[in-house]
C-alpha cells in the first residue's frame, strides 16, 4: 500500500537561530520512497545533514529572524501488515546482550529507572520473562494512563506519568520504556508517522510515539498508547527518549505558529 506523509511547520524566530530538524525518514525506510522526500525551507536557506549516534538523519539550519517554514509532502510504500507480535521471543540475560545495547537498559532524561525499579519489580517480577512480560507492561501502561491532548506537557517524565496517570503518546512510551528497562529488557523510544488505517478517526493527525524492545535477537515494535497492532507505522527516529528524537531543537527563542502533519493511505 501507499501512504502519503509530510508536515507543514512554522516557527517565528526572534533572531538568527540555529536549529536541528529531525524530520527525515530513518535510512532503512528510504528504499520505500515512491516520490522524493524533499524538505522545503521558506525562506530558502542552506541546510546540511548528518547522521547522529542512533543512525537518525538530522538536518541543520540557521533559521533567519521572523517566520521560518519547513514543509514536505511525499509518498511511502508500506507492506500494509499490522505490527507483528512475537510470543516466542525470549528475554536475554544482561550478560549475554551485545555491549552496544546496554545503553538501552540505563535511565535517561525522561525514563527514570532508579525511581521506577522498585514498583516495576513489584508489578512485573512475577510475569514470565520475554514477550509475555512486555505485553503485561504495555497493557498496564495503557490502562493506567488516560490519554488527552489537554494533558500534554513536554517536561513530563516517566515517573511523573506513573504518578499523574495522564498524558499523550510520548508519556505512554516513556513509561513503558522505563518499566521495560527496569526489568532488564532493552527498550528504545521511537517517533514517526502512524496513519489512522483500519481504525476510527477521532483526533487531528500528529506524530506518534511508541517503543521497540530487544528480545530474541532483534527489535520488536510495541505501542502502549494503543496496545493493539496498527497498520502503516513509518519510523523517523529512535533513541533513549524524546530528548534524542525531538523533531526540532532550536538554540534560541522561537514561537511555534503552525504544526500540521500528514499521514494517510492513498
Amino acid at each position: 500500500m501507499h501512504i502519503r506523509v509530510g508536515y507543514d511547520i512554522v516557527h517565528d524566530c526572534a533572531g538568527p537561530t540555529p536549529m536541528m530538524l529531525l524530520l527525515s525518514l530513518r535510512p532503512e525506510r528510504m528504499i520505500d520512497l515512491v516520490t522524493p522526500q524533499v524538505m522545503r525551507l521558506e525562506p530558502d536557506i542552506p541546510s546540511r545533514t548528518y547522521v547522529d549516534r542512533f543512525g537518525n538523519l538530522v538536518t541543520r539550519v540557521l533559521a533567519p529572524p521572523g517566520p521560518f517554514r519547513v514543509a514536505a509532502d511525499y509518498v511511502v510504500s508500506d507492506s500494509g501488515r499490522p505490527d507483528q507480535p512475537a510470543p516466542e521471543a525470549i528475554q536475554h540475560a544482561v550478560d549475554d546482550l551485545p555491549s552496544e545495547l546496554l545503553l538501552f537498559l540505563l535511565g535517561s532524561r525522561y525514563c527514570e529507572t532508579d525511581r521506577l525499579s522498585e514498583p516495576a519489580w513489584a508489578l512485573f517480577g512475577g510475569t514470565p520473562p520475554g514477550w509475555k512480560r512486555v505485553e503485561a507492561i504495555s497493557e498496564w501502561v495503557n490502562e493506567r494512563i488516560t490519554f488527552g491532548y489537554p494533558y500534554a506537557r513536554n517536561t513530563r517524565s516517566a515517573w511523573e506519568a506513573f504518578n499523574e496517570r495522564v498524558g499523550v503518546c510520548r508519556d505512554f512510551a516513556h513509561l513503558a520504556v522505563a518499566l521495560c528497562r527496569c526489568m532488564n529488557i532493552p527498550a528504545r523510544y521511537c517517533t514517526g508517522y502512524l496513519p489512522d488505517i483500519g481504525v476510527p478517526v477521532e483526533l487531528p493527525m500528529d506524530y506518534s510515539a511508541w517503543l521497540e524492545v530487544y528480545l530474541g535477537g532483534r527489535w520488536h515494535t510495541v505501542d502502549a498508547r494503543h496496545n493493539h497492532p496498527r497498520i502503516g507505522r513509518i519510523l523517523m527516529a529512535h533513541g533513549r527518549d524524546a530528548t534524542d528524537t525531538a523533531i526540532s531543537t532550536a538554540f534560541g527563542p522561537t514561537l511555534l505558529t503552525r504544526f500540521d502533519v500528514i499521514a494517510e493511505a492513498v
